[in-house]
């Protein structure tokens, strides 16, 4: 009997039915020479302190560091969890062979491989990886089964993130919470990825408060209703601006130079995690919690594919199967029928092999979402994923951007104004560019322009602004995604957000939870659409001195390496040393420091 193990239920009914498994008993399904059963996500986790020593039981100082010889697992503390072990365990000591069909990811590589260890599993093992649940998908993927060895750096990575947490955020706790916690039961929570995320915000939060203002003047001026403005830009001094104001008062604009140039503007990336949750964010104001829960819905109705990738691109063997999936979305019909009966665009900017690792970007997988009972929420998700999918086909936007220059007693002005020739792709989104990112918002400064010609002149109204600069904004849950995707650092060029992904903190599938774990201990909070950070939040940053614990860069490196072990480029037992070395040197620079003590001055 071969035992089958998914992640949810909902999933091993999927499996079954493929499989032929139609026999239905408690914990699992049976039939045609499979048994089928599932967990419920995580059943086992790593022991806690208490489990390998009495002395770690009370939280002490002189405990500290706790490093346990060799890490051990155990089963989450559960009847329900227990119960359904103990199927498992009986039906895989029982078993010819294993299918572990867990997400196929790190995290679900990691969930089932617990339960096996944990299970005194002894049989071959083999693996089935796919990026969607449609029966298709699962067909093709039990008739190219691999084994399970292919996937031991993908488990070793996950266990070196699972132990990397457990040996800093079990330390790092214990030791904020008794050497400054400030109230009794008070609980300082510190996390590898948690506290460099606090950290970013609260320095955010003192960017804000310290800014100091500075004016400044623009002079521009209205000629023919079209704003012209001046090239000196920024005019640090009120005497200067006005001087130049008086100088063009009454002197007539000419015109100066016209220049036109072509442009084309390819269509918007495909859908990782992070810019589907950025744009859920920005779009409808959904969490990034939110858009994960509902991607994964729509990822087990078998709608889209697999959701917690970090690549935007498709690999080839995908091509193939586009025109499928465009007929299948029906109600987006009127969008696919000027791709059909022609060779659809392959863009190397979609399809890249070397861009995919384990899975590709998010897309539909083709089936009618009409047949689906979906929540408005859903569908939105769902509409966001398949108009970008469409869009990759469609041609280029055609535009023309035109410069025109003025001058005006050798104050030289600047007008720029762009037209749309083609829409392209932007046909899609009904002319607008179908993405909300900051750099996007160009495109509402654009003015159209009439025709010039050098050389011509005419009276013209000049004004002087007084502006000032502003300082950052604050954070909310799209751009603090991207800075964790990118360790703090600000881009706006997607392909330089690529480079950087290597470095980024927490993987694709975390950060919602890192972010609403924070919400959730009390050191951020919502003002309106902003995140900002709490006196609780700001004093326990304030009161960390190790950079090791609060640095996004830091924190990068480590994430960077654990990428490195699942690719087998570095030691996993590497990674865990460097770990527990700095677990001591923390605990080590704390209790050796007695002047520290947690401040709530937020002002500071």
């Amino acid at each position: 009997m071969i035992v089958c193990i998914a992640e949810k239920p909902s999933v091993a009914r999927d499996i079954a039915k493929v499989l032929g498994a139609t026999e239905r008993h408690d914990g699992y399904i049976e039939g045609n020479g499979y048994q089928v059963t599932w967990t419920f996500g995580h059943l086992c986790t790593l022991k806690e302190p208490q489990d390998y020593t009495d002395y770690w039981r009370r939280w002490s100082l002189q405990a500290l560091p706790m490093i346990p010889p060799r890490f051990g697992i155990k089963l989450i503390p559960s009847d329900s969890y227990e119960k359904q072990f103990h199927i498992i365990e009986s039906l895989m000591q029982a078993a010819d062979g294993i299918v572990n069909c867990g997400d196929a990811g790190q995290e679900g590589e990691l969930i089932q491989r617990w339960v096996m260890q944990k299970a005194k599993a002894k049989c071959p093992v083999q693996r089935l990886w796919i990026s969607s649940l449609t029966e298709e998908s699962i067909r093709e993927g039990f008739a190219n089964l691999k084994p399970q060895d292919n996937y031991q750096s993908l488990y070793e990575a996950g266990l070196c993130r699972a132990i990397g947490d457990w040996l800093l955020g079990m330390n790092a706790t214990r030791l904020y919470t008794l050497r400054f916690a400030t109230a009794k039961g008070q609980v300082l929570s510190i996390g590898r990825v948690q506290t460099p995320t606090l950290a970013m915000i609260v320095k955010r939060h003192f960017e804000i408060k310290n800014f100091k203002p500075e004016k400044y003047w623009v002079l521009s001026t209205l000629y023919r209703g079209v704003v012209f403005t001046s090239t000196k830009g920024k005019i640090k001094k009120p005497e200067e601006g006005q001087a130049a104001m008086e100088a063009i008062k009454g002197k007539n604009f000419e015109v100066t130079k016209i220049e036109q140039k072509a442009g084309t503007e390819a269509p918007p990336r495909l859908f990782d995690l992070t810019s589907l949750q950025v744009e859920g964010n920005k779009k409808y104001s959904l969490t990034a919690d939110d858009t994960l829960k509902l991607i994964q819905s729509l990822y087990e109705k078998k709608l889209t594919t697999y959701p917690r990738v970090d690549t935007t691109y498709l690999t080839d063997d995908v091509y193939a199967k586009c025109p499928m999936i465009l007929q299948g979305v029906t109600p987006y019909a009127p969008l696919v029928q000027p791709l059909m009966g022609k060779k659809l665009k392959k863009s190397k900017k979609v399809f890249d092999n070397s861009k995919v690792t384990d899975h590709h970007a998010i897309i539909p997988t083709g089936m009618d979402p009409q047949n689906a009972s979906l929540t408005l929420d859903e569908k939105r998700i769902y509409d966001l994923v398949t108009r970008r999918f469409i869009s990759v086909f469609y041609p280029d936007c055609k535009f023309s951007t035109t410069t025109v220059m003025g001058e005006v007693e050798d104050i030289e002005f600047k007008a720029t104004g762009k037209q749309i020739l083609e829409e392209g792709w932007r046909m899609v989104y009904g002319g607008q560019s179908g993405q909300t990112e900051e750099s996007d918002k160009q495109d509402d400064k654009e003015q159209t322009l009439p025709n010039f010609e050098k050389g011509e002149t005419g009276p013209h109204e000049p004004t002087l602004a007084e502006k000032q600069t502003t300082p950052p904004k604050p954070y909310t849950e799209a751009t603090l995604l991207r800075a964790m995707e990118t360790a703090g650092k600000t881009v706006d060029n997607e392909e330089l957000r690529d480079a950087l992904k290597a470095n980024g903190i927490g993987r694709p599938s975390t950060r919602a939870a890192i972010i609403e774990t924070l919400f959730k201990r009390g050191y951020i909070e919502r003002v309106r659409k902003s995140i900002e950070a709490t006196p609780t939040g700001i004093a326990l940053v304030g009161v960390i001195d190790e950079e090791l614990l609060k640095s996004a860069e830091l924190t990068g490196q480590w994430e960077k390496k654990l990428r490195d072990i699942e690719a087998r480029k570095y030691s996993a037992q590497q990674f865990v040393e460097e770990l527990k070395q700095m677990t001591c040197e923390v605990v080590q620079h704390v209790l050796s420091d007695g002047t520290r003590k947690m401040s709530y001055d937020t002002t500071q």
